[in-house]
This record gives structure tokens, sequence and C-alpha cells, in this order.
């Protein structure tokens, strides 16, 4: 039985991992929430799990909630907050696997705190490895800890590795759908708005990721997760854009063999091989080879999405540029969503903020998170339109 500390319950992938405990409860029990802001439904996940902890944002929040389960008759759950309450959830000793699922950099400490315990983590929140990769594998390595890749590209190239070793590697091979835009015409990307940017043909995920994946810087950031996670350079991480988002990603051989992986387009199934590695239990994400009737490969188009052309300089210099990258796109994505910024004002944002950031690799996770707030004040001076 493994008793998982879940981070970012009330989001998607939360979700998801409750509904793997709910399918194999002999199997999984939840030991801790974290959360961020949505009470109403952290109020209906303590109910249900009984964690022993519960964390929520602010103070407020927690003392609201403590005060709804007391007058719901449920006792023996503390109730926390902030960073703190976050890293109180990890290090609950009945905690023995984490789920890292916060959405940006706020999880980071708790998720090194993770690694630091020893604990196993599983890993859905690239920003923490993009922001924070070589301080969090660095550590993992020394203390032999598994950081076993949720995101389904990420996963799936785990998959692949299994059967080869590091030094046959030529290429990881990561998947993009193309997003809404992909055979939009390039003169309309000044007037796309953030109603069109939001409706992804493939998957339902947040609002930053689903702009992130049309704009590309996604698969940008996930160019360097991959590298950090897989210990490649970022020359040997290639991106194919493969709109029926079938086969999630590709591992290609020095000898010419290339593996992939197929599955439905369902995070539960990632989220399982993760909690369950190196088993795989038996379930019902079943996939019908018919849909493999027809597969497009394309070579993205860099003038399009030059989000991803950033990603990969950033890759290349590594450290500061890496964390610039994700805390200017962020402040900029706000921005386009709040209709203060077009669609291509994210990426001349990104350039400008990347332009301004002088090289560096913070050693610490604090000296991360000085450059993550430098960066984001640095992206508000010089948002672009």
């Amino acid at each position: 039985m493994k008793h998982l500390a879940i981070l970012g319950s009330t989001g998607s992938i939360g979700q998801s991992t409750l509904s793997i405990v709910e399918q194999f409860p002999e199997r999984y029990a939840v030991a801790a929430l974290a959360a961020g802001h949505n009470i109403d439904e952290t109020f209906k996940q303590a109910v249900r799990w009984r964690p022993k902890i519960v964390s929520l944002a602010t103070e407020e929040l927690a003392g609201e909630l403590a005060a709804r389960l007391k007058k719901a008759g449920v006792t023996g759950i503390e109730v926390v907050h902030g960073t703190e309450g976050t890293i109180a959830c990890v290090m609950l000793p009945e905690t023995d696997f984490v789920v890292s699922a916060i959405v940006g950099v706020s999880g980071l400490e708790a998720t090194y705190q993770a690694i630091l315990a020893g604990k196993p983590l599983g890993l859905a929140n690239k920003e923490c490895m993009v922001a924070a990769g070589e301080i969090l594998t660095r550590a993992a390595r020394e203390r032999k800890v598994p950081i076993l890749p949720i995101d389904s590209e990420h996963n799936a190239v785990h998959q692949c590795l299994r059967v080869g070793q590091h030094n046959e590697v030529k290429y990881i091979w990561l998947t993009a759908s193309g997003g809404p835009f992909r055979q939009t015409p390039i003169e309309k990307f000044e007037s796309i708005t953030p109603e069109q940017a939001l409706k992804h043909p493939t998957w339902v995920m947040g609002r930053r990721i689903t702009i992130d994946s049309a704009s590309m810087l996604n698969k940008g950031l996930e160019v360097i997760e991959a590298c950090r996670l897989f210990d490649v350079t970022a020359k040997q991480v290639r991106v194919t854009v493969h709109p029926q988002s079938t086969v999630h990603s590709l591992v290609e051989y020095v000898d010419g063999s290339i593996l992939a992986q197929i599955s439905v387009t369902d995070m539960r199934l990632p989220i399982l091989y993760a909690l369950a590695y190196p088993e795989r239990p038996a379930s019902n994400l079943t996939f019908d080879l018919a849909t493999l009737s027809h597969l497009e490969f394309e070579q993205p188009d860099l003038e399009r999405f030059p989000c991803l052309r950033l990603a990969y300089e950033a890759a290349e210099k590594g450290g500061a540029h890496c964390i610039a990258l994700n805390a200017a796109d962020e402040v900029a994505v706000a921005a386009f969503l709040d209709h203060r910024t077009s669609f291509m004002g994210i990426p001349r944002t990104i350039e400008k903020v990347l332009a301004a950031t002088p090289e560096a690799h913070p050693a610490t996770i604090a000296e991360v998170l000085a450059a993550d707030q430098e960066a984001r004040e640095r992206a508000r001076t010089l948002l672009v339109n």
C-alpha cells in the first residue's frame, strides 16, 4: 500500500490521481492533500478521503476549511497553509510517494524537500524541472530517489528508455499536437484571441498550459525538462508535430531503431504508470488499434511558433535563462488572457526578457526563486504588445 501526498489535488492531474486511488483501493491511499484556492473542491476531497493533513494557499482559506470540517463533524484532519503547509504534506511520516502537480514554481520547495527526504516522486510539474532541474536531478541521483514523469510525453520516453542503454540513445522525439493554430495563416496570428487559443483540439487542460500549447512554448518547456530528466543535450531532443496525439513520444537508438509509446489520450495512464512503477497493473485504459490507420508527423514551423525556438536557445544556456523563459511566459500569458498583450506579444516579451538576462547557474532553491522573481519583474517591465 502506497500512501500518497498529492500536491495540486484540485487540478486535473490531482483529480485524475484520486480517480486512480478510487480504482485501486488495495494499492493506494491518500495521506495528504495540498490545494490552492478552490476551497469547495478541497472540502469535498477532505470529506471523501480523510487525509491526515490538508493544505490551502492562505491562512484565511485554511481557517475557513477547518471551520467547515468541524461543522460537518469531520475530525482528525490537520489544516495548514502556504509553502510550509505543502512541505508538511510531503514530510508527513505516512507519506511514501509524492505527486507533484502544482502549476508553476509554487510547488518547487516541497518537491525538493520530497527528494531530500528520499520519497519517490511522480512529477507532473514541468516548471519545477525547467527552473531547478539541475538541482533536483543532482539531489535525486545522490539519494537514489526515482523521479517518475507524469507528463504524457516524458512518461512515454521513460517507458521507451527501459529497453536500451543511455549511451545507445540517439534522439528523444517529443510529439506535439500542433495546437489550434497549426494551419492558421501566420498573418492572422496577431489577431488571435484568448477565446480561440483556449480551444485545444485534443487535451482538456488548465488555462496557462492550454495557451502554452497553442504557442508551442509548452513543448519548449518539455524539451528542457527532457534534457534534465534523461541527461541528454538539447540537440538530442527533437520535436515532431503529430496532430492525432496517439503516439505520445519516441526514442531513436543509434542502430536506427525507433520505439514509440502509444496509448489512449487519458492522463490516468501515465499517472498509474508512475504510481505503480516498475509494475504494470491491469487497467481498463485500452487503445483501439484502428485509430492508427492515419498518422501524421510534421516538422514544427519555428517562424509560426517562435516560442519553441526561444526555448531551445534557453536550453542551450541553461540556468537563469531557463528560469527566465518560464517566468516571462507566465507573466505574458496572464497579460494575454487579460487582453493586455497580443498572442504574438508572448514570444516578443520572452525574447526581450531572455536578452536582458545575464548568464548564471543558481546553486540553491532560494537562488532559483530569487531569479524567478527577478525575471517576473523584468517581464512586467518589458511586456510588449
